[in-house]
């Protein structure tokens, strides 16, 4: 993976502060009498004027919380899981293939690895997992590249049979695509450069420009009222890494990213870092047609071993994999590392 990285040479102009005029001179007057007469009476002092009001601030923004729907229902709620093989299993199995929509840029995540070339991550341990118990050992897989933006349309176009990309599950989401339950949890929070003066989502950002993909999570989220009154500025790009570039670039003053892309971002380049604390609670799902209901089921089930494992699922392959590939840049909580998320499920 190439980064770009530039030093902008800022320019400064030093004005030099403006000298008095001196007043034109004359003969001394000889007398007092004379003087008085000449002097001008002091002139009347000015009215002051009124210091102009400070700008309103805005409101703190709410605490983060899950995410529930207009009829309160838990969208990350799924299909109960069940091993069977419907319409969309087989033909899977039929093609002998699985083609997965995947990312290349995310490092740890879905990423290319510039040695063996291979896409490797978090997220592709958990491609490899599906694919094996859909097509068994050495299981052929297919993975399509897609931009943020594309997500959801390679879905219901059939270019993919899912998608596993650091997706988060929303309410607007699930009415467009069907997710699997949550593997994993993150949280929307800013990446500036080192030397920033901004310490989070909230009036730091006021007049800066907050670059996000189009089609994220993060987009909406400023779009929220209570983070318009925050003035900041969007700066939109297809692909979330394109992000970095502009903001290694200065055509960007920080991203808003899920915290665990921009961990990895930050552990890639160490002229940026996170600030703040995370604004949302986001789980990542992977995502397929609607009306493939076998294959969401059949990837519950695939989840439902991958979480399993010693005590807290410490010893499971998804713990396996957060070690591998999370661990060493990922916060751990007040109780250690994360646990995999709990399903949940809709029609239990």
């Amino acid at each position: 993976m190439t980064f770009v990285m530039t030093g902008v040479a800022v320019l400064s102009a030093a004005l030099a502060p403006a000298l008095p005029g001196g007043g034109g001179g004359g003969a001394e007057d000889r007398t007092a009498g004379t003087r008085a007469a000449h002097e001008r009476p002091a002139a009347p002092d000015k009215p002051r004027t009124a210091e102009a009001p400070a700008a309103k601030k805005a409101p703190e923004p709410p605490a983060p919380e899950r995410e529930v729907c207009e009829d309160g229902s838990d969208p990350a709620a799924s299909l109960k899981s069940s091993d069977k093989a419907g319409d969309a299993v087989k033909r899977i199995q039929d093609a002998g293939q699985l083609v997965v929509g995947v990312d290349q840029n995310s490092f740890l995540w879905g990423y290319r690895d510039p040695a063996s070339g291979d896409i490797e991550g978090f997220d592709i341990d958990l491609v490899k997992a599906v694919a094996e118990d859909l097509l068994g050992e050495d299981p052929k897989i297919t993975y399509k590249t897609i931009p943020t933006d594309q997500r959801i349309p390679a879905i219901q176009d059939g270019d993919v049979d899912m998608v596993v990309r650091t997706m988060t599950v929303n309410c607007d989401r699930i009415k467009e695509v069907a997710f699997s339950t949550a593997y994993f949890e993150s949280g929307q929070q800013l990446l500036v450069p080192e030397n920033s003066e901004i310490d989070g989502l909230d009036e730091s950002v006021r007049g800066k420009r907050i670059c996000n993909a189009t089609g994220s999570t993060a987009e909406k989220l400023l779009e929220r009222k209570e983070y318009q009154a925050l003035g900041a500025r969007q700066v939109k790009v297809a692909n979330q890494l394109d992000c970095l570039v502009r903001l290694q670039l200065g055509e960007a003053d920080a991203v808003l990213t899920d915290n665990a892309l921009g961990a990895g971002q930050a552990a890639q380049d160490p002229s940026v870092k996170m600030v703040g604390e995370p604004a949302t609670i986001e789980p990542y799902g992977v995502a397929m047609n609607r009306d493939d209901e076998d294959l969401v089921r059949r990837v519950n089930h695939v989840l439902d071993d991958y979480r399993k494992g010693g005590k807290d699922g410490k010893d499971s392959k998804w713990s396996a994999a957060y070690e591998e590939w999370l661990a060493d840049m990922m916060a751990d909580g007040e109780d250690g590392a994360p646990a995999p998320p709990k399903p949940a499920y809709k029609d239990d």
